[in-house]
């Protein structure tokens, strides 16, 4: 495989620092789903800890490498998962941090980072303006701006996910993996190419947020002027080149799916799995359910990245219909 940002001694190193409040957690056959997916379908649960995401595997290395180098202050934007995963782990290193977040986000993540400690700063507009938003503070005050995705500590955390993986399943097919800015897919996808190369590593974008997928598709970065998902917590629309370029070298396929099978998704994993997921974390499944001839008869890992959900907008979401079992 040729090189990627990321150095698999890192990864392995990552591990040391994360707090294991995020390590290890729950992988397992979820036989309940199998009748309506059609494949073996194994579970990677990473919504069991107190930021309800896989985001803090790499906020715990950002933080880290900044309390170690004396840094006391921080900025990132955010859909609000990375906002309350770098404000656990900042409150923990006394670093001051400062998240940027659209006005329009999920209410429940903006009250968690509010919660844990920090500063939190609302725009008129989407993610990728509060991205811009949040770079303009940290040349203005001076101090780091964590990128999410581009920083290779964010990818380094999200990779240990993948070393559990292949550790514990003896052996898979394909991982389906959320895609949005891309730290959780060149995370993972570097892990398994090089662990267990005979697994597909699969991103699963929402057709209303296919920026990404679009550009790994063409092979250069692809932009969308707005997005239209449930799906918030991987709705970008401008990829980052050097992501880009280690998704290309990582990645199988980018697949798209309905709003409806990610709802769809959503049910099935309260239904047969007792799981509460946002959006983001049902990908995988939506996936399956729009092209279960791929998937039929083999065995699928997905990996369940967060549980942060407006509980009325989730209500609203899972109660709409019975799932298609065609």
């Amino acid at each position: 495989m040729q090189e990627t940002r990321l150095d698999m001694a890192r990864i392995r190193a990552a591990r040391q620092v994360i707090d294991p409040l995020f390590l290890d957690t729950p992988l397992y056959r979820c036989e309940a789903l199998e009748p309506d997916l059609g494949c073996t379908v194994s579970i990677k649960l990473e919504t069991a800890n107190p930021v309800r995401s896989f985001k803090a595997r790499g906020t715990e290395v950002v933080a880290n490498l900044l309390a170690d180098r004396g840094t006391r202050a921080v900025v990132c934007a955010s859909a609000g998962n990375l906002g309350q995963a770098l404000a656990w782990s900042g409150r923990g290193r006394g670093l001051d941090v400062t998240v940027v977040a659209s006005r329009f986000a999920t209410v429940t993540k903006l009250e968690r980072v509010r919660a844990l400690g920090a500063r939190l700063e609302l725009v008129d507009g989407d993610h990728e303006m509060a991205r811009e938003r949040a770079a303009a503070i940290a040349q203005y005050e001076g101090i780091r701006l964590v990128e999410d995705s581009l920083d290779t500590e964010t990818c380094e955390g999200a990779a240990t996910i993948g070393l559990e993986l292949v550790d514990t399943v003896a052996s898979f097919d394909a991982v389906l993996i959320a895609l949005g800015g891309g730290a959780l897919a060149t995370g993972v996808g570097h892990v398994v190419k090089a662990l267990a190369p005979r697994a597909e590593v699969i991103c699963v974008q929402p057709l209303g947020a296919p920026a990404m997928t679009h550009s790994w598709r063409q092979r250069r970065v692809v932009t969308t002027d707005s997005t239209s998902t449930i799906a918030d917590g991987v709705a970008g629309r401008y990829p980052i080149p050097a992501v880009l370029d280690d998704l290309l070298l990582v990645a199988d396929d980018a697949v798209l799916v309905q709003e409806s099978s990610i709802v769809a998704g959503m049910r099935m994993l309260l239904t047969h799995a007792g799981l509460v997921v946002e959006p983001s974390a049902a990908l995988g499944v939506a996936a399956i359910l729009d092209d279960r001839d791929r998937f039929a008869g083999r065995h699928i890992v997905t990996i369940v990245c967060g549980s942060n959900v407006d509980v009325d907008a989730y209500h609203r979401w899972v109660g709409a219909a019975p799932i298609d079992r065609s």
